[in-house]
């Protein structure tokens, strides 16, 4: 399903190459890769590159580097190349004055990706649906380092990638998606 989700929200075919911001392991990476002409995961895990250059890389179709992702994108490397942007499921672990960077560093550095798909955000607006009757920590929703991360409403990530320049689309995954009933897709558009 999330395979599916990127390609459709990207309409990533075989003439991209995909840039993936917080590639973790590269096991989606890889996945995504193959359905394209290849493309760049960039993490600061040295662990989880080190899994993803053991047993995904493929120079030079698939590579992984080991990088903060801001950092990357304030001097990216061959940034021309990439007409695609991926960062599923580890946004949210990004402080609010950095994740802002990040969009307006991937709008003005990127004059070729067209979209970015940020996946598996946490809607502010459906945390009672997640925790259900626990208590819930006061400010856990503003903290990247909870185990959730930052909460966004879906206006509020709309507007946020408004300041930085993008159009915004809301997208679900289907019901039988585990989390589907908390967390939104974004697919950014120039």
């Amino acid at each position: 399903m999330i395979v599916d989700a990127v390609v459709s929200g990207l309409a990533l075919d075989s003439d991209d190459t995909l840039l993936d911001l917080c590639c973790g392991n590269g096991a989606l990476s890889t996945l995504l890769f193959s359905r394209c002409r290849g493309g760049l995961g960039v993490d600061f895990s040295e662990a989880l590159i080190s899994i993803a250059n053991s047993y995904f890389e493929s120079p030079p179709e698939q590579a992984y580097i080991l990088q903060d992702v801001v950092m990357f994108c304030e001097n990216p490397t061959t940034p021309d190349k990439f007409t695609k942007i991926l960062c599923y499921g580890s946004f949210p672990f990004i402080e609010h004055d950095r994740s802002e960077l990040l969009l307006r560093l991937l709008k003005d550095n990127f004059a070729n990706a067209e979209n970015v798909f940020i996946g598996n955000c946490p809607d502010k607006e459906q945390m009672s649906r997640f925790y259900g009757d626990q208590p819930v920590e006061r400010g856990i929703e503003n903290d990247p380092a909870s185990p959730i991360g930052i909460w966004r409403t879906e206006k509020e990530f709309v507007e946020m990638a408004e300041r930085c320049g993008w159009q915004a689309e809301i997208h679900k995954m289907p019901e039988k998606y585990y989390a589907a009933h908390y967390r939104y897709d974004v697919i950014l558009s120039r």
